[in-house]
C-alpha cells in the first residue's frame, strides 16, 4: 500500500512539474522531431530584385541608405539580420545560427568598428561561436540578473540551443547597455530602441526614425508568430503592439528577422502592426478562434498568424 502510495505521489508531482514547465517541455519536443540538430540546408532559389549572393549561403540586399538586410535564406528557418552604419561605428541588428560566420558578411560592407546587438536571445539570433569586440545589450531585468563581472550567457530558456544541438550558449563581455527608448548614436545617424516584449520577455526592436523603419526582430514578421515558447506572452505581445502603433507613424516600414519564403528581406507594413493589435484585443476577449490543439493557430490576416496556447492556458494578468 505504502509503495502505491509513492508511485502516486510520483505521478502527481511529474503531472504538476509538466504542466508548469509545458512550455519547456514543448520546446523539447520540438527537438525530439527536429532531430535536436542543425537543420540540412535548403537548396537556393531567386531572391529578387536587389538581393544579392554574398557567396553560397549569405544575401545581402540594402534596404536604405547603410542599411543592409543579410539574409539566410538557404536555413530551415530564414533569419534576417541587418547592419546599420554611421559615421562612426556600425551596428549589427541580430547574428543568425552561427552556422557559417555573418561577421565576415558585415565586415565587407564596411571598414568603421562593429557593435553586435540581439534583438533576443535565441539560439538562432546571436551568432553562438562568433565573437564580436563590441557587444551592447537592453538593459533588462532579465538580462542584468545574469551577468557577472561584466560577463552575460543566457539562460536555457533564454537560449533554446538544445532545439538545434547548440548545447553551450554564448557568453559575452558586456561593453554597452542600452535602456528602452534610448538613442544609439552612431555618428551622424541614430537609431532608438524599444524593448517589444511577446515572443520573449528580453525582446527589442529599433526604430531608425530618419528612414522610416523599424527593424522588429522575432516580434513581427510575415508568417506564424511564435507566442507559445518560454518567456512568451500574449499579453504582453499587445501591450507592446499598443505601444508600437502610438510610438511609430503609419508609413513606417517594418522587418523582421524570418521570412515567409518570399523572395528578399521580410517586409510588412504599419497596418500589419494595427491588425495584430486587433487580433490580440480580439483574442483577450476570448472572441478569436484557433485552429489545432497546441499550440493553436489564430489567424491575424492573409500574412500573419499567431501561435499561442489555447485560450484557457493564456495568462492576460
Amino acid at each position: 500500500m505504502a509503495n502505491r502510495w509513492i508511485v502516486l505521489v510520483v505521478i502527481v508531482g511529474l503531472t504538476a512539474w509538466g504542466f508548469n514547465e509545458r512550455r519547456m517541455l514543448n520546446a523539447y519536443m520540438i527537438a525530439w522531431t527536429e532531430g535536436g540538430e542543425i537543420p540540412a540546408l535548403l537548396p537556393a532559389q531567386d531572391e529578387g530584385v536587389g538581393v544579392r549572393w554574398y557567396d553560397d549561403y549569405f544575401t545581402i540586399q540594402q534596404i536604405a541608405p547603410d542599411t543592409f538586410a543579410i539574409g539566410e535564406p538557404r536555413y530551415l528557418q530564414q533569419t534576417y539580420s541587418y547592419l546599420i552604419i554611421g559615421r562612426e561605428r556600425a551596428l549589427m541588428f541580430d547574428g543568425g545560427p552561427g552556422i557559417h560566420n555573418i561577421k565576415l558578411v558585415a565586415q565587407s560592407l564596411t571598414d568603421k568598428p562593429i557593435t553586435f546587438l540581439p534583438s533576443h536571445l535565441h539560439y538562432d539570433h546571436v551568432g553562438n561561436n562568433i565573437t564580436w569586440a563590441h557587444v551592447a545589450l537592453p538593459n533588462l531585468p532579465s538580462i542584468r540578473s545574469r551577468t557577472e563581472d561584466g560577463i552575460f550567457s543566457p539562460t536555457d530558456r533564454q537560449f533554446l540551443g538544445f532545439v538545434e544541438g547548440w548545447d553551450e550558449a554564448p557568453k559575452w563581455r558586456v561593453d554597452e547597455w542600452v535602456r528602452h527608448g534610448e538613442e544609439i548614436d552612431l555618428g551622424g545617424r541614430v537609431v532608438t530602441l524599444y524593448a517589444t516584449p511577446g515572443h520573449t520577455r528580453d525582446s527589442v526592436s529599433l526604430y531608425d526614425a530618419r528612414n522610416g523603419l523599424l527593424l522588429s526582430g522575432d516580434y513581427l514578421y510575415p508568417g506564424s508568430l511564435y507566442a507559445f515558447l518560454p518567456g512568451s506572452s500574449v499579453n504582453d505581445y499587445l501591450q507592446t503592439a499598443t505601444e508600437l502603433v502610438a510610438a511609430i507613424p503609419p508609413d513606417t516600414t517594418i522587418y523582421g528577422a524570418h521570412s515567409d519564403n518570399e523572395p528578399g528581406a521580410p517586409v510588412l507594413e504599419f497596418g500589419d502592426l494595427a491588425d495584430l493589435e486587433a487580433a490580440l484585443f480580439l483574442l483577450e476577449a476570448k472572441t478569436l478562434e484557433g485552429d489545432g490543439t497546441y499550440p493553436q493557430y489564430f489567424r491575424v490576416n492573409e500574412r500573419l498568424g499567431l501561435l499561442a496556447e489555447p485560450r484557457w492556458l493564456q495568462d492576460w494578468d
